[in-house]
């Protein structure tokens, strides 16, 4: 398609502002030195722009994104109605507090409600992000170790099956990152985790169900072993969607945890944002809470109460579905998880054939082997027929890995058509492997260099 500005043509355009008529007092040096370049098209191309833009545009209102680790669900549209109400959106965090009575009240509940769903004590709605929530965590952690005195414990314990953030967000905040292996079942390796922790041991930061969708069956030795070594647990709560409701982390030995409500409790995810990381924590750590306003607190990490709207969001889901449908909703995405892997196991091997939690990771290393397809030719395959791939070549434990996260609101009809789908592109890679790497054949756009543009990127329009 064509850009707003390959439409553009000089002259064209509507405008519907009156002449400016009073006189203009603007300061000389605050004013543009050329016009604002705008695309000038008429009123009819600008809709037709748009609307060709949304149609082109791949999201969970139009098909299947079953993409890995990321939860693209579908989030009730009753809940962004209830976050465009204007006694949330006109309110201003600086009015006097009498005023807004009511924000104050959905935030103190819903913070009750995460923190009876993680069986935490106290939580903090002010984290904008998954990541930031691991930065607050980490910086409560820090907090209570150099409260203790123990200075010398700055070391983070991290699976190699982690979230690429949790290393990244442990050394920002100021630690070192210990990686230890995962056992042949896809889970902590027990005797590694032995040997790693000692007096210079800060914490641990684990995913429960783990990024390959299985729950560690040893999450209580886990905690037990970090904390007799002094160390505490950090819990990252993106993969919640297969057990709120079911098991809680702190009934697992988790000192802290945050909560993707932009995974989890419907504010769509992706796009860039906002999103929301609520940190819950222990009795103990609340203390070092942001917005306390104690002296022992990390301090805000972020503006005001964090991003309102989406805790507004999350408070309707949680409202709307109730104490039954939270449980509800994990089950039936790991019902879904379960039944995907199964129904695909007999043409793509699994990495750990068992039962899994939310999601699954396949490995296409022996058809790469076999064919010289790769899970990237696969994912390219499943563009034609109208499905977002799933997430590939991660986590980086598995070769050739594609991991696929139905959610709990597909149908079965989806998952079937999905399904068949799947079985129908390993039947062509089989018949003839060469046509794979020319796929996708039918989107707007065919392959691209991604190399080429991730290192040399053309992030505006050469006029």
């Amino acid at each position: 398609m064509k850009l707003i500005f390959e439409r553009s043509r000089e002259g064209r355009g509507t405008a519907y502002l009156p002449a400016c008529d009073v006189p203009e007092r603007l300061p000389a040096g605050e004013l543009r030195k050329a016009p604002l370049r705008l695309a000038q098209v008429p009123e009819t191309e600008v809709d037709r722009h748009y609307s060709e833009l949304a149609q082109q545009t791949h999201g969970v209102n139009k098909g299947f994104y079953p993409l890995g680790s990321c939860t693209m669900k579908y989030n009730p549209a009753v809940n962004e109605y209830a976050a465009s109400l204007p006694g949330f959106t006109d309110i201003h965090p600086l009015q006097d507090a009498d005023s807004v009575k009511g924000a104050e009240e959905l935030c103190s509940r819903l913070e009750r409600y995460l923190a009876e769903i993680t069986g935490m004590d106290a939580v903090t709605l002010q984290p904008a992000a998954g990541a930031h929530g691991e930065f607050t965590g980490l910086l409560l952690i820090k907090a209570y170790h150099r409260a203790c005195g123990n200075t010398a414990r700055k070391k983070i314990i991290v699976p190699d099956s982690a979230h690429g953030t949790n290393p990244a967000s442990a050394s920002m905040a100021g630690f070192d990152v210990v990686s230890i292996a995962s056992d042949a079942h896809g889970c902590v390796d027990l005797d590694a985790l032995r040997a790693a922790v000692g007096e210079d041991t800060a914490g641990l930061m684990l995913t429960n169900p783990n990024t390959v969708g299985l729950f560690d069956p040893n999450i209580l030795e886990i905690t037990r072993i970090v904390h007799e070594a002094g160390g505490l647990c950090y819990y990252d709560g993106a993969n919640l969607n297969a057990v709120m409701g079911i098991a809680r982390p702190g009934d697992m030995g988790f000192d802290v945890v945050h909560v993707n409500l932009h995974k989890t409790f419907s504010t769509p995810h992706g796009g860039g944002g906002p999103g929301s990381g609520p940190v819950g924590c222990r009795q103990f750590l609340a203390r070092f809470l942001p917005h306390t306003g104690g002296a022992e607190s990390i301090g805000d990490v972020r503006s005001f109460g964090g991003n309102f709207l989406v805790a507004v969001k999350a408070f309707a889901y949680i409202l709307s579905i109730g104490a039954e449908g939270v449980p509800l909703a994990a089950s039936n995405a790991v019902l879904n998880a379960n039944y995907m892997r199964v129904k695909l196991a007999d043409v793509y091997p699994m990495a750990y054939d068992t039962v899994c939690m939310h999601e699954f990771v396949m490995s296409l290393e022996k058809l790469h082997h076999e064919t010289g397809v790769s899970a990237l030719d696969v994912a390219k395959a499943m563009l034609d027929h109208g499905i977002h791939p799933p997430t590939m070549y991660f986590p980086l434990i598995v070769h050739e890995a594609l991991m696929v996260e139905p959610t709990e609101t597909e149908t079965k009809e989806t998952l079937d058509d999905a399904i068949a789908i799947l079985r129908g592109i390993r039947d062509a890679a089989q018949a003839d492997p060469a046509s794979m790497h020319e796929m996708p054949l039918h989107t707007p756009v065919r392959r691209l260099d991604e190399v080429g543009a991730a290192r040399n990127p053309v992030i505006k329009y050469a006029f």
